[in-house]
C-alpha cells in the first residue's frame, strides 16, 4: 500500500515557519486505526487525510494521540497540496466534508481562503489553578467549544508566557489573546496551548481564529482584521467576520513530498483491526 504524504508549513510563505501540517491522500479502505498510527509517525500537530468523494472531498484530522473536530492549518495545507498537485484545478473552489459539515477553500491574490464556522461561548471565570500556571490576571475570560479563551491586557503579556506544560495537560486547549499594540500592524495577536492533545504550543491555528475573530469584532467593531499567532514559530492570519462563519485566509508552502510504503501483510493485519 502507498499513500503519497506530504509536509506543508501553513499560515507562512517561508519555510519553517508557520504551522507545519502533513496531508496523506488516501482512499476509503484506509481505517481510523491506521490514520491514527501514521499520525503519531508524523508527530506534527496534526495530520490530514483526504479522499475525493461524489460531493467534494471527505477529509479527516488526527494529532499524534486523537482524532479533532476541526482544524484550520492542515485544511490549509490539504487544499494547497490538491491545487500543487493538479488534483483540483486552480480556479476551482474545494469543498469538504468533515466532523464540522462542509467547508470551503478558495484562492484569492495568492492567499487561500478558509470558510468555517464561528465558534460561539459564554462568559467564565477563568479557574485559578489556570491564572496560577499561565501567572496572569485577565481582563475577559470565554468557554468556547472545548477551550478557553483568554484576554490579557496587552500585547507583551501574551508574548512573555511560559506556562508549565506538565501542570496545564489536565485543563482544555487555552487560546490567549491581547488587543494589537498602538501603530501594530495587527488588530489581535495570540497564542494556542493544548497539552491535553499532545500539542504543548500550536503554532498557528485556524480552528483558534474561528472564536477569535467573533469575539474581536465585537470587541472591536470591525469585521475584517488581520491577526498575527505569536509562537515562536509564527503565523499571519487574515480574517473575516460574516454571520455565523469565519473567514481566514493564509498562505503555503510544501517542505517534504514522500511515500508511505506499508508491505501488504501490515496493511491487511491494520485494515482488519
Amino acid at each position: 500500500m502507498n499513500i503519497p504524504f506530504y509536509q506543508v508549513d501553513a499560515f507562512t510563505k517561508i519555510p519553517f515557519k508557520g504551522n507545519p501540517a502533513a496531508v496523506c491522500i488516501v482512499d476509503d479502505t484506509v481505517t481510523e486505526t491506521m490514520m491514527q498510527q501514521i499520525a503519531a509517525e508524523n508527530n506534527v500537530s496534526e495530520t490530514a487525510f483526504v479522499y475525493r468523494n461524489e460531493e467534494g472531498f471527505q477529509l479527516r484530522w488526527f494529532s499524534p494521540v486523537v482524532e479533532v473536530p476541526l482544524c484550520g492549518h492542515a485544511t490549509l495545507a490539504t487544499a494547497h497540496v490538491l491545487w500543487e498537485e493538479g488534483i483540483v484545478p486552480k480556479q476551482e473552489t474545494i469543498t469538504f466534508n468533515t466532523l464540522s459539515g462542509w467547508l470551503s477553500a478558495a484562492q484569492h491574490d495568492g492567499w487561500i481562503a478558509l470558510n468555517f464556522p464561528s465558534l460561539l461561548g459564554h462568559q467564565v471565570p477563568l479557574p485559578q489553578e489556570i491564572r496560577d500556571i499561565l501567572g496572569v490576571n485577565p481582563v475577559n475570560a470565554m468557554f468556547i467549544l472545548n477551550r478557553y479563551l483568554v484576554e490579557l491586557a496587552t500585547e507583551a503579556e501574551v508574548r512573555a508566557l511560559t506556562p508549565d506544560f506538565s501542570r496545564l495537560v489536565n485543563h482544555p486547549r487555552i487560546v490567549v489573546t491581547a488587543k494589537g499594540d498602538p501603530g501594530s500592524p495587527f488588530d489581535f495577536i495570540s497564542r494556542m496551548f493544548a497539552p491535553c492533545v499532545g500539542i504543548n504550543e500550536d503554532p498557528v491555528t485556524g480552528a483558534a481564529h474561528c472564536a477569535l475573530a467573533p469575539y474581536w469584532a465585537q470587541q472591536l467593531g470591525k469585521q475584517s482584521m488581520t491577526a498575527y499567532q505569536a509562537s515562536a514559530r509564527g503565523g499571519v492570519v487574515k480574517v473575516r467576520q460574516e454571520g455565523d462563519r469565519t473567514v481566514f485566509s493564509g498562505e503555503a508552502v510544501t517542505v517534504i513530498k514522500g511515500t508511505y510504503t506499508l508491505n501488504p501483510s501490515y496493511a491487511t493485519a491494520t485494515l482488519s483491526n
